[in-house]
């Protein structure tokens, strides 16, 4: 983990963040995002406790720790060498459009926050929907202006009352502005991005990130391209994960939780970003998509790892997509990246 920390170092790695995926943040179902709108500071407090109580009980299931985000610290820092922080970002974690495009506006403010240097860079870290969070923000600091200007507006009923013009949410009101200017805030900081079991949902904008990977769990089936999973799996497989990760597989476009029926306007905001987002979604049928076993992007550089056997039950390893944040494999993640982000030829 030092060597890896060294490495991180000689690159220019001023902080690493890890990102959580879908359902192991404060606010799964939407909820208090309403309650933010009004009582900021109490949301706030809440979410907190929520967070302290998903971690007590998932631990490193499928979920980054404080204690992980320590010992990953700890671990590629050295008494008398630069310091690189490890920290947490966290998000919503909903399963639709306007939870995943808060947490990439609200992930932009943070980094954006930092004012770091010219040419020092960020690593990141996701988990699972995470890396689409990180996908929406490629797109929001590429090069077309006006693409971000449509995820705005098509979202605009989200954070500002509509006939009343009033903003409630003003980190995204803040985040227009910024993003609509000529230069990204980001120009200058290099996004490092990671992508762990991460279901394909949207593009990535090559103008929105320096280097991309992606670690899969994925043991080749046969009689199909080792790049395929196959269509459909059978319980006893899903329940040993003994095709890897199916959580990634079958988390593609199309299987989004709606938002909740308090929150109208987010509902609103999600219907208009999936027009945006997926729209041509209709076009292919569900059963076709699941068919295919697409589960490496178009973008990057994708890793198809055998973990080995799961072990425990489903509730362990969640079908294979919890592997990716368990302690054990923080060494061959950190030495990975080191090797394929920041390695000689």
């Amino acid at each position: 983990m030092q060597a890896a920390g060294d490495m991180f170092r000689q690159h220019d790695v001023a902080a690493v963040y890890l990102v959580h995926g879908t359902f192991m943040g404060s606010d799964a179902l939407g909820i208090l995002a309403e309650l933010g709108r009004i009582f900021p500071s109490a949301s706030r407090a809440v979410r907190r406790m929520i967070k302290s109580m998903v971690d007590k009980a998932a631990g490193d299931v499928a979920n980054y720790t404080a204690q992980y985000a320590r010992c990953f610290e700890e671990a590629i820092n050295e008494p008398r060498k630069t310091y690189i922080p490890v920290r947490l970002f966290h998000w919503s974690s909903e399963n639709n459009h306007i939870g995943r495009a808060d947490g990439a506006v609200r992930l932009i403010d943070e980094l954006a926050s930092l004012e770091l240097a010219p040419g020092r860079r960020i690593l990141l870290w996701g988990h699972s929907h995470a890396g689409n969070v990180f996908a929406l923000m490629t797109n929001l600091l590429g090069e077309n202006r006006r693409l971000s200007e449509d995820f705005f507006e098509a979202a605009e009923v989200y954070y500002r009352w509509p006939m009343l013009g009033a903003v409630d949410i003003p980190v995204w009101d803040r985040m227009r502005d910024l993003l609509s200017r000529e230069r990204s805030p980001l120009e200058a900081t290099p996004l490092d991005v990671v992508t762990f079991g991460t279901p394909i949902r949207y593009g990535w904008d090559s103008g929105g990130y320096a280097r991309l990977l992606h670690f899969v769990n994925h043991r080749p089936v046969a009689g199909l391209p080792e790049y395929q999973a196959a269509f459909p799996p059978n319980m006893e497989d899903v329940m040993t994960a003994a095709d890897g990760d199916y959580v990634q597989q079958l988390g593609i476009a199309g299987t989004n939780i709606m938002p909740s029926a308090f929150s109208w306007r987010a509902w609103m905001a999600d219907q208009r970003l999936n027009g945006l987002l997926q729209g041509d979604l209709r076009r292919r049928p569900d059963l076709d998509r699941f068919k295919a076993g697409t589960i490496v992007p178009d973008e990057g550089t994708t890793l198809l790892v055998d973990y080995g056997p799961a072990e425990g039950s489903i509730a362990k390893h969640l079908a294979g997509h919890a592997v990716y944040t368990h302690r054990q494999w923080m060494l061959f993640h950190a030495e990975e990246i080191a090797r394929r982000f920041y390695g000689e030829n």
